[in-house]
């Protein structure tokens, strides 16, 4: 019996332009591809291990060409619209109770300052869950399973009790692989909303 529903927060809640921030990305920096230590700075954004000014000095430092203004846009362009009725969704779940509710999402102090400058809803969304993990603030990074083991130990959870919801497949097969159960959801044709029906196997 599932007690426990562990959500991502990207293209689950918040809906993301991946492929759009990808794009615009290798044309702001006139990159073909991205080179190894961009991807392992931003892993490490990710995980806290850099602050938002020693990511910034690392950018404006290999790209000279552009302003701070100019790297942030790029960054934050991959973030777009929250739709309202997922915020009802969970809060109505949180009014409920019937499940503890954990947010783990791999992100940044620069989107969260983003999100929560557009989305006037986000602490209200903050607080419908028991217990709310960003990747840069517990210094661990979806898809390594320490993060899930983190979350598992620190809330004294039953893998086979717990449902993770993640658009990213890398991320659900490392938590399918510790027993927990998942839901790999597509964002083009899913809704989280939509969980017990789509899901109705496991409730």
């Amino acid at each position: 019996m599932i007690k426990t529903l562990i959500f991502d927060f990207g293209d689950v809640f918040i809906n993301l332009d991946k492929e759009g921030a990808i794009t615009n990305a290798l044309e702001v920096f006139e990159l073909d591809e991205f080179p190894e230590d961009m991807i392992a700075v931003n892993a490490l954004y990710e995980q806290g291990f850099m602050d938002t000014n020693e990511f910034l000095e690392f950018y404006c430092d290999n790209f000279p060409k552009l302003s701070k203004d100019d790297i942030i846009e790029a960054w934050n362009y991959i973030l777009c619209d929250f739709p309202p009725h997922r915020l009802e969704f969970i809060q109505q779940l949180a009014k409920n109770n019937t499940y503890k509710l954990i947010l783990l999402s791999n992100t940044n102090a620069l989107h969260i300052d983003s999100i929560k400058k557009h989305i006037p809803f986000y602490d209200d969304f903050k607080n419908s869950f028991d217990v709310f993990y960003l990747s840069h603030e517990i210094g661990y990074r979806k898809p390594n399973t320490d993060i899930y083991n983190f979350v598992l130990n620190t809330n004294n959870l039953n893998p086979e009790e717990c449902l993770f919801i993640d658009d990213t497949k890398e991320n659900t097969d490392a938590a399918s692989s510790l027993g927990i159960n998942v839901w790999n959801n597509n964002p083009k044709t899913e809704d989280v909303v939509n969980l017990f029906t789509i899901k109705s196997d496991l409730f």
